[in-house]
């Protein structure tokens, strides 16, 4: 069976789905690397004066919203708690703008949150789980809401 042209990805699906995986990298990436030693991560957690339930809720956050933007599953969701996460990082740990290195850290988050802002106004695109969901029928309209 011949695919229509209109059901083919776009360019700019596919532009967003490389959008979506280039966000999505350095949060997996810092979420698996923080699980994988899980006792120098509450350490320095520690250090920084916040308790072991909150390293665990960031690991599951940058996971799990990660996965989401990867997947496009929920990705409205998952983008923009990691845009609030992402604002929270750069105005509580980043705001020694006499060292270039904090500078460049919160300018980084900054621009990092404005991505997923605009990831979570835009939505996944139709490459993605949400996009598969969507055509089901009989789906509640809520949640069909929250998928478009």
């Amino acid at each position: 069976m011949m695919e229509s042209a209109s059901s083919r990805p776009r360019l700019a699906d596919l532009i967003l789905l490389l959008g979506r995986l280039l966000l999505s990298l350095i949060f997996l990436h810092e979420g698996w690397s923080l699980a994988a030693d899980i006792t120098a991560t509450i350490d320095i957690f520690a250090k920084l004066e916040l308790s072991a339930p909150v390293a665990l809720a960031t690991i599951a956050l940058q996971i799990g919203a990660g996965l989401s933007i990867a997947t496009g599953f929920f990705s409205r969701l998952g983008a923009l708690a990691l845009a609030l996460f992402c604002l929270a990082t750069a105005l509580l740990f980043h705001t020694n703008f006499a060292s270039q290195n904090e500078l460049l850290h919160f300018e980084k988050d900054l621009a990092i949150a404005g991505g997923m802002f605009v990831l979570s106004a835009s939505g996944a695109g139709s490459i993605s789980i949400d996009k598969l969901l969507r055509t089901r029928a009989g789906m509640h309209p809520w949640l069909r809401a929250v998928l478009s």
